[in-house]
C-alpha cells in the first residue's frame, strides 16, 4: 500500500525531522501542508495615508477579496482567524513600518490583531495562531520590490507561505508560477509609482518656475486667480493661482523682519508684541480653521521668518509633505523660480540677515547645553489611549503624582481653547472601579439586555426622522441641478451662430452647476456614511455572563479587552463625568466572546452572531461626588448609560 507521498513505508515509522527542516522554502510535495484541520490564515491588510484613501471601504474590500480567493481555491479547507493591517505608505523601509496609529481615527469594521510588525512578530512564534499568510495584492505588502521580498523571506523562513489574492494558491508546495507572477507584478507597481512620482515631481517643478503658488497663500499674500493656460481647463473653470500683497498683513511681515534683525529677540517675544494689538497685526488662521487659537505664538512667527516666499522667489518642496510626514527638507532639495514671479515684502539681504540670527540663536543654545539627564523608567498606564478630554478633544496622557496614577490634559498656552483650565486631571482609582462596575453590569451582566431594551425604549426617534428629511432634501437638490445640467445647453441650441460672450456666459454657468452638484452628491453620501443604524440588544446575549476584577488582569489582557470592545472615554469636566462608549458588531462579536471568556474564566461557547449592530455607548461615568474628579473624584464610580450611540 502507497500513500500520497509515493512511499511503500509508512512514514510513522520515521524519526520526524525539525519543524524548520520541513518548512523553509521547499519546493515540491515536502514543501506543501498536510491538513488534519482547517488551514488557519492571517489576513494582511494596508491602505495609503488617511487622507488618499478611505480605510472604513478598503480594508473592508481587501479582506472579502482575500476570503472569496481562499474560498475558491481551498473551499472548506482554510479560514482566516487573525487580522493585521496599517493605516500607512507602503514605500516605507521596514524598520519604519507598522508604528502608525491612523487606524484609531476610522471606525473600521474589520478587528485588528496588530500591524505588519506584531504580524512578523507572531510569526516567528511556536504557538502562532496561523499557518500562511493572505493579501488581496502583494502592492498591499509594500510598493517596493526590496521591502516587499524581505516581509516574504522573513516569513518563509519561519515556514510562513505568503498568498495573495489575485496569484495562484496552492497546497502542493509547487511555487514556481506565483513566484514568477509575483516578481513581474511588483516590478511593474515598483515602476509605476516611481514613473508617476517623477512625472508629478517634473510638474511641480515647471509650475513652480512659472510663478504659480502651491497650497495656501503665507502669511502676508492673498492668492490671485488666474485663468488655466490649457484652454479645456479653462472652459471647465480651471484657475491657478499667483501671490499678490495682502494691503493689512504684509506690512506685518515687513514689521517681525525688522524686529528680528534690529533686536535679535526670540520668536515668542515677537509674538508677544504683536499681540498686544491684535486689530493691526491680525493673528494667522489655521489651515484647519478649528485649529485658530486668534493670536500670535512662537511657530506663526517662526513660520512667517523662515518662508523665502517674502523675497519674491516662488518655492516649492520645503517640506516633505506626503512622503516624510511634514519634515522640512534640506535647502539643496528646495525648487526655486528662476526670477521674483510676485512682489517682494522683504530683500534677499533682509531675509538672509534673519536667517543669521537663527542660526546664532540656535548655536548660543547648543554651547549652553549641559549633560543630558538619564531617562526615568517606563511606567504603566492602562487606560493611556482611551481617554480623551471633552474640551478640546486631546487624547489625555499619564502622569503619577505623590503615589497617584492622573491621565492629564495640559496643551500648549498658545493652543490652549477659551475656557479650558491650564491643566485637567482625573485620578485612575475611581475610573476603574467605575469600569469594571460597567463592564459586569452592562455587558457581562444577567439583566444587561433588559436594561439596555428599557433605554432604547425611551428614547426618541426624532434624530433619524431628521436624518430622512435631509436625505430627501438632498436627494431633491440633486434632481433638481441635473435637470437644470441638462437645460443649460438650450440658449445655444435655438441659435444659428451664438456669439462668444454669450457662450462664454454659458461655460461659466455649467461649471457653476458642476461645483453645485459635486457638493450636494458629497452632503448625500455624508448622510449615507452617517445614518442611524438599527439597534439589536440580541448582540448582548451572544456573550457570557459573570464577574470580572479588571485590577486583577495583566495589562496585556486587559488592554486586549478594551481594544476588542472598541472602548472609548471622554472626560465631560462641566458635568463632571466620564463617558465611555464599547461596540459590538456580528462582524467581531465571536472575536469579542472569546476574550470575554478568558477574562472571565467560563470558557464557553457562543452561538452564531446575527447580521445586526449595537454600540452600547455613551455610558457616564457619574460619582458620589465627594470631589470633583479633577481633584481625585470618588473612591467608587456609579456607571450610567445614558444614551446609545450610532455606528
Amino acid at each position: 500500500m502507497v500513500d500520497g507521498t509515493g512511499s511503500p513505508v509508512p512514514l510513522e515509522v520515521f524519526a520526524a525531522g525539525s519543524r524548520s527542516s520541513r518548512s523553509r522554502g521547499l519546493t515540491g510535495p515536502g514543501g506543501g501542508f498536510r491538513l488534519s484541520g482547517p488551514l488557519r490564515v492571517a489576513f494582511a491588510g494596508r491602505t495609503s495615508t488617511e487622507d488618499k484613501q478611505d480605510p472604513t471601504l478598503s480594508l473592508p474590500r481587501q479582506l472579502a477579496n482575500s476570503q472569496s480567493a481562499l474560498h475558491t481555491a481551498l473551499p472548506g479547507q482554510a479560514v482566516i482567524v487573525a487580522h493585521f493591517y496599517d493605516i500607512e505608505s507602503g514605500r516605507k523601509d521596514l524598520e519604519a513600518r507598522g508604528f502608525g496609529r491612523g487606524h484609531e481615527r476610522f471606525n473600521i469594521p474589520v478587528p485588528r490583531d496588530g500591524g505588519i510588525q506584531d504580524l512578523l512578530a507572531e510569526a516567528s512564534q511556536p504557538d502562532r495562531r496561523f499557518d500562511a499568510v493572505i493579501c488581496e495584492s502583494v502592492d498591499r505588502i509594500a510598493r517596493r520590490t526590496y521591502v516587499g521580498t524581505q516581509i516574504e523571506n522573513r516569513l518563509e523562513q519561519v515556514g510562513v507561505p505568503l498568498w495573495a489574492a489575485d496569484e495562484p494558491i496552492s497546497l502542493s508546495g509547487k511555487r514556481s508560477s506565483q513566484v514568477l507572477t509575483r516578481r513581474v507584478k511588483q516590478g511593474v507597481a515598483e515602476w509605476y509609482v516611481l514613473e508617476m512620482l517623477e512625472k508629478s515631481w517634473g510638474g511641480f517643478e515647471v509650475h513652480t518656475r512659472q510663478g504659480f503658488n502651491v497650497g495656501r497663500p503665507p502669511y502676508g499674500y492673498v492668492a490671485k486667480k488666474v485663468p488655466h493656460p490649457v484652454a479645456a481647463r479653462r472652459e471647465q473653470g480651471a484657475t491657478k493661482h499667483v501671490l499678490i500683497p495682502d494691503e493689512v498683513r504684509g506690512p506685518v511681515v515687513k514689521t517681525i523682519f525688522e524686529i528680528r534683525i534690529g533686536e535679535r529677540v526670540g520668536y515668542q517675544e515677537i509674538a508677544d508684541r504683536l499681540n498686544t494689538d491684535l486689530e493691526r497685526n491680525p493673528a494667522p488662521v489655521a489651515t484647519a480653521k478649528h485649529r485658530t487659537i486668534g493670536r500670535w505664538n512662537y511657530s506663526s512667527v517662526r513660520n512667517v521668518l523662515s518662508n523665502p516666499k517674502y523675497t519674491g522667489y516662488m518655492v516649492w518642496n520645503r517640506k516633505a509633505t506626503s512622503s516624510g510626514t511634514g519634515r522640512n527638507n534640506p535647502p539643496e532639495a528646495w525648487v526655486w523660480s528662476s526670477e521674483p514671479t510676485h512682489p517682494g515684502l522683504v530683500s534677499i539681504e533682509v531675509f538672509t540677515e534673519a536667517q543669521r540670527v537663527a542660526r546664532d540663536k540656535a548655536r548660543a543654545r547648543g554651547c549652553s547645553g549641559g549633560p543630558s539627564k538619564p531617562k526615568k523608567p517606563r511606567r504603566v498606564f492602562v487606560l493611556r489611549s482611551y481617554m480623551t478630554c471633552g474640551l478640546c478633544g486631546r487624547r489625555m496622557f499619564g502622569k503619577q503624582d505623590s503615589g497617584n496614577t492622573y491621565y492629564v490634559c495640559s496643551p500648549k498656552r498658545s493652543y490652549l481653547p477659551d475656557g479650558h483650565p491650564a491643566v485637567i486631571r482625573v485620578r485612575e482609582e475611581p475610573l476603574m472601579a467605575g469600569l469594571n462596575e460597567f463592564f459586569n453590569r452592562e455587558i457581562f451582566g444577567a439583566q444587561r439586555h433588559q436594561r439596555l431594551q428599557a433605554l432604547l425604549a425611551r428614547m426618541s426617534d426624532q434624530h433619524l426622522d431628521e436624518h430622512q428629511e435631509q436625505v430627501a432634501m438632498a436627494k431633491a437638490k440633486i434632481k433638481d441641478l441635473v435637470r437644470r445640467q441638462a437645460r443649460v445647453l438650450d440658449p445655444l441650441e435655438n441659435l444659428d451662430e451664438p456669439t462668444p460672450a454669450l457662450v462664454q456666459r454659458v461655460n461659466e454657468r455649467a461649471a457653476e452647476i458642476a461645483t453645485e452638484l459635486k457638493a450636494a452628491q458629497d452632503r448625500l453620501r455624508e448622510l449615507h456614511e452617517t445614518a442611524p443604524v438599527h439597534a439589536a440588544p440580541e448582540l448582548l446575549d451572544l456573550l457570557p455572563t459573570g464577574a470580572v476584577d479588571l485590577g486583577l488582569l495583566p495589562e496585556v489582557t486587559l488592554r486586549k479587552l478594551l481594544d476588542v470592545f472598541g472602548l472609548a472615554m471622554r472626560h465631560d469636566r462641566e458635568r463632571n463625568v466620564v463617558e465611555c462608549e464599547v461596540t459590538i458588531t456580528s462582524e467581531i462579536v465571536d472575536m469579542q466572546r472569546d476574550v470575554a471568556n478568558v477574562v472571565i474564566g467560563t470558557g464557553r461557547a457562543g452561538s452564531q452572531s446575527t447580521p445586526y449592530r449595537i454600540r452600547t455607548g455613551a455610558t457616564a461615568l457619574k460619582g458620589r461626588r465627594p470631589r470633583p474628579l479633577d481633584e481625585g473624584g470618588p473612591e467608587v464610580a456609579e456607571m450610567v448609560a445614558t444614551r446609545p450611540g450610532q455606528v
